[in-house]
């Protein structure tokens, strides 16, 4: 494989003995039990499972937008589990990027001015900020495009947009929930080899929830979830 391997220092990602569940009057309803997970750095991890089976909840936990009901989550050497809800928060807005299925992009505002958002977090000035929009927005194949509005671009031309606002900050960890689930097949793949890319040349951790085999057979490994335990573990 060329570029960046994937490391075989410690886990970036230690997830031991996750539970989640919500409250229904007097009733829990358990959502994630007993999960186990381990991730090493540039790695390219598929979270498979049907509906309701707690993907994107464990994705939301590993994201810090959601906390788990008891066990440890452990990302970089840090307990995010026991983090306040402000250090929490800062903590997700310098280690993490996300990619939604439905790009989440501004329709007012151009390629540019969408991946420069999450810099508005940071003391970076305004030249600055326009300047790593750029970099991002050239990594993703789209510096042409930089001037444009969602409108004017295709899902896949979108979705890079995504992507490019989710890498700006250089994030330690990027969570893609199902990122080809709204595109065709070509425009899919073309998001699978720019992850893949990010990942062999530039050592980006990735984990991606979907639903798709052709897309799960992209990363260099899969874990599925069913009913809240995962419950196999397969390198692609």
């Amino acid at each position: 494989m060329n570029g960046v391997s994937i490391s075989s220092s410690p886990p970036l990602v230690v997830v031991e003995q996750l539970e989640r569940f919500y409250r229904r009057g007097s009733e829990e309803v358990p959502v994630l039990e007993g999960v186990n997970l381990e991730v090493k750095p540039a790695e390219f991890l598929a979270l498979m499972g049907p509906s309701g089976s707690g993907k994107s909840t464990l994705l939301n936990i590993l994201g810090g937008l959601d906390r788990p009901s008891a066990g440890s989550v452990s990302i970089a050497g840090e307990r995010i589990d026991q983090l306040s809800s402000q250090e929490l928060a800062e903590w997700r807005a310098e280690h993490v990027g996300y990619v939604f299925q439905f790009y989440n992009l501004f329709q007012a505002l151009t390629a540019q001015a969408n991946v420069e958002l999450p810099l508005l977090l940071t003391n970076l000035s305004g030249r600055e900020r326009k300047q790593r929009a750029a970099i991002a927005l050239s990594m993703v194949g789209l510096s042409h495009r930089m001037r444009h509005y969602p409108k004017q671009l295709s899902g896949g031309e979108q979705q890079r947009v995504g992507i490019a606002r989710a890498i700006v900050t250089d994030p330690t960890l990027l969570l893609c929930d199902e990122p080809t689930g709204d595109l065709d097949r070509k425009s899919g793949d073309d998001v699978l080899n720019l992850l893949e890319h990010l990942r062999s040349e530039y050592g980006k951790t990735i984990i991606m929830v979907t639903h798709d085999s052709h897309a799960s057979d992209r990363a260099s490994r899969t874990v599925h979830l069913n009913k809240g335990r995962l419950s196999a573990d397969q390198p692609n």
